[in-house]
């Protein structure tokens, strides 16, 4: 049986907290990958990543502390849902404006959702 991975509470969110998770591009590759498709649950190994497994597994924790994403633990892996919901409430538009963006920018570098899951 899944279990969620402990995570911030909505009122406990902190914009330079999920800002500066946002900040880095393999981070920001997946959350606007999980943006893309709000109600999936991807596992870690969905998402094409030119990293090690630690730093795989550095990025999604970085990304749940600041409750950017919400994380399953199925024992023998993980999974990831965006906290689409949580950031709409506490962040209206910050979704939004950063995948605008992105695409108006690179198109072609929002990632796709890799093969792994």
């Amino acid at each position: 049986m899944a279990e969620f991975l402990p995570e911030p509470r909505p009122g406990e969110m902190d914009l330079l907290t999920v800002l500066s998770a946002l900040a880095d591009p393999h981070r920001l590759r997946i959350a606007l990958a999980l943006a893309r498709a709000p109600d999936a649950v991807l596992p870690c190994t969905a998402f094409e990543l030119p990293v090690t497994k630690a730093t795989r597994t550095h990025h999604f924790r970085i990304l749940r502390e600041a409750g950017v994403i919400r994380q399953y633990d199925h024992g023998n892996g993980r999974s990831n849902q965006l906290r689409l919901a949580d950031l709409r409430q506490r962040f209206p538009g910050l979704l939004s404006t950063l995948l605008e963006e992105q695409l108006a920018v690179e198109p072609q570098d929002v990632p796709p959702i890799g093969r792994g899951g």
